[in-house]
């Protein structure tokens, strides 16, 4: 939204709140009052309850008449104020509670004809005990407050049965009384929350009102002023945010900016910039892959040249050490000489093919001659190499891959990398384990994943894991991966790895298709 209708909107804003105001404060007087007569009807209620519920113990205590005849005094009292004040049962708890009162005014009344049937059965039952004429007046005075007790008093001194009408006038009267001192409670706990709400409700409104009126007030008044102060510091913290971007910017920073972003002119601006970063790091990290990429082939170049010296230079030596050593080999087979001597030639033969062997991947990983490249199926060449190494091993594969795909490349070459790539793995499985070979295609790229699960490598070796002369091995000489590295390169392909120690590595190589690379070597 532009800024202009921001500041029209926020003065329209501001008089509608404080008309709202007004409205609110008015409406809150109209309410306080109607609370307040709320009040006393629940406190008027909870009072009679609670006389209620002291006569009912007064009866149950002394049995005199006149407190009965209190209890429905209170009763019909409760039950005219409750029909009176429907306008206020919002949440039908008024309506609850008359429900309880009625329950209650009935349990009441099945208690006064308990009571009655048992003082006739009493009666009646008296001439019959002439010599427990002392033990009269305690049940006619207590049968009311404890009838149980009173039951098994009957039981036990007066020997009446359990079936006895006046027991189980008794054992029902208990029950009544029970469930009627259970209804008193639930009466009083509904009242005392009525009474509860209604002060709540009433401070509530009063305090509302109150903090409106001396607060809110004043502060509606300045709202215009303060939601132009507000708008203006929107747009002056998001400048001022936007400003020191631009500067990290200049010294090569690429911030992206962290601000809420608004549909206005400055909101569009910082979503502008944004791109512009976003674009500018995007950029900033092809320039710094590129870079890597040149250091990495300068060094590799330069490694190379000493490589290809060193080697030059070793290999005549070596050729007359080892023709020596295997001539030496021959002469000493007789039991003439003794067992150090042909220990220490076997050690020197031995070495020098080792050695040979480093020189020979030495001026493999120093030649740069371009590949020669034909027409291959790719599958096939794997699938052959693959079945060379494992053969005589106990290392399982798992191939999968289309019937056959063409590629233009070098066979001799890309056979050495996957001969490299498969001796590895098995090194890394041991006697035994699983090789899962994959190729596919990606567009016009080929795709070559070769996994193992030996022992994987260190997360920290990753990144060094294609330089010259590294190597993890006791007796490696660190040019295998760097080899394969530069054939990939000279291809026109890339390689990545992961690894997880422990649990196996992944290299993927992608190729480009044969129509790529003829475009590429035209």
């Amino acid at each position: 939204m532009p800024l202009e209708r921001k500041i029209l909107l926020s003065f329209f804003i501001a008089s509608a709140i404080i008309g709202g105001f007004v409205i609110a404060t008015y409406l809150g007087f109209i309410e306080s009052r109607r609370e307040i007569r709320y009040l006393e009807l629940s406190d008027t209620i909870r009072s009679k309850s609670l006389l209620l519920r002291r006569h009912e113990k007064n009866f149950f205590l002394y049995g005199d008449d006149k407190e009965r005849r209190y209890v429905h005094v209170y009763l019909k009292e409760l039950k005219t104020i409750l029909e009176k004040s429907t306008s206020f049962d919002e949440h039908k708890k008024l309506q609850f509670l008359d429900k309880k009162i009625d329950e209650y005014r009935q349990g009441f009344n099945r208690i006064e004809n308990l009571a009655i049937d048992f003082q006739k059965g009493f009666v009646q039952f008296k001439p019959s005990f002439h010599e427990y004429v002392v033990f009269f007046p305690i049940i006619e005075s207590t049968f009311l407050e404890r009838p149980l007790i009173n039951a098994e008093l009957l039981k036990r001194i007066f020997l009446l049965k359990s079936d006895a009408s006046i027991i189980k006038t008794l054992k029902y009267l208990d029950i009544e009384i029970n469930a009627l001192r259970k209804n008193g409670e639930e009466i009083l706990n509904l009242t005392n929350e009525l009474d509860k709400s209604a002060r709540a409700k009433v401070e509530g409104v009063i305090h509302s009102t109150g903090f409106a009126v001396l607060v809110f007030f004043p502060i509606f008044f300045g709202l215009g002023f303060v939601l132009l102060l507000v708008i203006t510091h929107s747009v002056v913290s998001r400048l001022k945010v936007l400003t020191v971007a631009v500067e990290k910017t200049g010294k090569g920073e690429f911030p992206f900016l962290s601000i809420p972003e608004k549909q206005d002119e400055v909101g569009v601006l910082v979503k502008a910039f944004d791109k512009m970063e976003k674009d500018l790091l995007s950029r900033e990290k092809e320039i710094n892959k590129k870079n890597e990429e040149l250091l990495q082939n300068r060094k590799l170049a330069s490694i190379g040249t000493l490589a290809s010296g060193v080697a030059h230079e070793l290999n005549n030596p070596l050729n007359n050490i080892y023709l020596a050593a295997q001539t030496l080999s021959k002469e000493i087979t007789s039991e003439d000489y003794p067992q150090i001597v042909k220990e220490s030639v076997g050690d020197i033969f031995s070495q020098t093919l080792r050695v040979k062997r480093i020189v020979h991947d030495l001026l493999e990983f120093a030649r740069e001659k371009s590949p020669e490249l034909k027409t291959i199926d790719i599958v096939n060449l794997i699938k052959q190499t693959l079945n060379q190494i494992t053969i005589g091993t106990d290392i399982k594969s798992n191939f999968k891959s289309p019937q056959e795909l063409e590629v233009s490349a070098d066979r001799h070459l890309l056979q050495q990398v996957f001969i490299n790539l498969f001796s590895n793995a098995l090194e890394s499985m041991g006697d035994n384990g699983l090789l899962n070979v994959e190729i596919d295609t990606i567009r016009d790229d080929v795709l070559i994943k070769v996994s193992d699960i030996g022992k994987g490598i260190l997360s920290e070796n990753i990144p060094r894991i294609f330089d010259p002369f590294f190597t993890t091995k006791e007796k490696g000489t660190g040019l295998g991966l760097a080899i394969v590295y530069n054939i990939i390169k000279r291809h026109h392909g890339r390689i990545e790895v992961s690894s997880v120690p422990d649990e196996g590595t992944t290299f993927t190589i992608i190729l480009p298709g044969k129509h790529e690379i003829q475009d590429i070597n035209c």
